[in-house]
C-alpha cells in the first residue's frame, strides 16, 4: 500500500502560530469538519484559500505547503 503524500502544512503552521480548527473556520467561514480534512490531507483547500490563510496567518503562502523535490 502506497502512502499518502502530505500536501500541506497546515496543521503544523496552525500549532506553530498556536491557532485552532475552530477559530481558522471562524475566520473562513467555514464549516470546523472541512478544516480538520485539510489539516489531515483528507482533501486540500483551493489556491484562493490558501492565500487567505497565509494573510490570516501572517505568513509566506509557500510554509503551507510541503516541498516534495
Amino acid at each position: 500500500m502506497k502512502k499518502k503524500e502530505d500536501l500541506n502544512r497546515l496543521k503544523v503552521v496552525l500549532a506553530e502560530k498556536k491557532c485552532t480548527n475552530k477559530w481558522l473556520a471562524g475566520k473562513l467561514n467555514r464549516d470546523q469538519a472541512t478544516i480538520s480534512k485539510w489539516c489531515t490531507n483528507t482533501a486540500q483547500p483551493p489556491l484562493e484559500t490558501l492565500i487567505s490563510i497565509s494573510k490570516l496567518l501572517n505568513i509566506d503562502i509557500k510554509e503551507l505547503i510541503n516541498n516534495h523535490e
